[in-house]
């Protein structure tokens, strides 16, 4: 989400893979509801309202949506996380069933072994 929300918080490791062009850009639905809550919140701002937001964010950087399937409902139960936060298993569960790469802050994230990530740090 920052390389929507404030691309100056990525990495120059992050950066420089995002850019590449080799591979596409994927987004988790989850994420993006993550996203609206934080605004409901006052924590971050979607102007001038989210859905125009997301539809100006997505038109900068075009994402492919990641589905929300029944693999994964079923992998989020099962996945090695050290807390039980529903919308990190989801996360997780949909990078390990779409064999995607997460590129991810949180330090439990990072420390998930079900799945390739690749630090923003």
């Amino acid at each position: 989400m920052w390389v929507l929300l404030d691309p100056d918080r990525l990495s120059d490791r992050v950066r420089r893979a995002l850019s590449s062009g080799t591979d596409e850009l994927r987004l988790s639905p989850i994420s993006v509801w993550e996203a609206l809550i934080l605004a409901e919140r006052g924590r971050i701002a979607l102007e001038p309202d989210p859905r125009s937001w997301l539809d100006e964010a997505m038109a900068i950087t075009p994402a492919v949506e990641v589905p929300v399937t029944f693999d994964v409902a079923m992998a989020s139960r099962s996945v090695a996380l050290e807390h039980r936060d529903p919308a990190d298993r989801f996360i997780v569960a949909s990078a390990k069933v779409f064999d995607l790469t997460l590129v991810t802050a949180d330090e439990r994230l990072l420390r998930c072994p079900d799945i390739d990530v690749l630090p923003n740090r």
